[in-house]
């Protein structure tokens, strides 16, 4: 009996050690930020009818003025603001007749990109707001190949976000979808 009972005793003790590491290892993943809130690996080019014109714009975020396609798009966000992007191939799309009659199918004639965070959240009177916290500009080949990786000031709460890959000016071309 005694034996079960120090069994018992010592199980109890490392499971509680246990719990108490996880939890104390669960509090500084917290306090430093830095959790995932989105981590994506497809994004979708810019489709008619988001191109232009009131009332297409997305949270605020007006589109780039003519269609866009993306090849392939991954990216992480983290509640301490760290942002990640990577895209590859994101061009004016190679099969739209407006884009064919300028000369432009198929290349991206943007030299920088960015990235565009938007979150729903709350003012100070508690009312729902969108909130729209952008990066710094990150060079962009004619190819569509470009790597934002920045911090940006994210606002608490930041619900149901939204990454855009943006102009310089803050017209979005490509946003986590499908």
């Amino acid at each position: 009996m005694r034996k079960v009972l120090l069994v018992l005793i010592a199980l109890f003790l490392a499971t509680g050690s246990s719990l108490f590491a996880l939890q104390i290892t669960g509090g500084e993943a917290q306090a430093g930020g830095g959790d995932k809130i989105l981590d994506f690996d497809t994004m979708v080019g810019l489709p008619r009818p988001f191109t232009a014109g009131e009332g297409n714009a997305i949270r605020g975020v007006d589109g780039g003025g003519l269609p866009w396609v993306v090849a392939e798009a991954v990216g992480e966000l983290e509640t301490n603001g760290d942002i990640e992007v990577k895209v590859e191939g994101l061009v004016l799309d190679p099969d739209d007749p407006t884009v064919i009659a300028l000369g432009r199918a198929g290349i991206n004639p943007i030299p920088f990109f960015k990235a565009i965070v938007s979150c729903v959240s709350k003012d100070g009177d508690g009312d729902a707001v969108i909130v729209n916290v952008e990066t710094g500009l990150f060079p962009a080949d004619m190819a569509g190949n470009s790597e934002i990786e920045d911090n940006v000031n994210l606002p608490s709460p930041c619900i149901a976000p939204i990454i855009f890959v943006t102009s310089p000016g803050g017209a979005w071309f490509s946003a986590t979808g499908f």
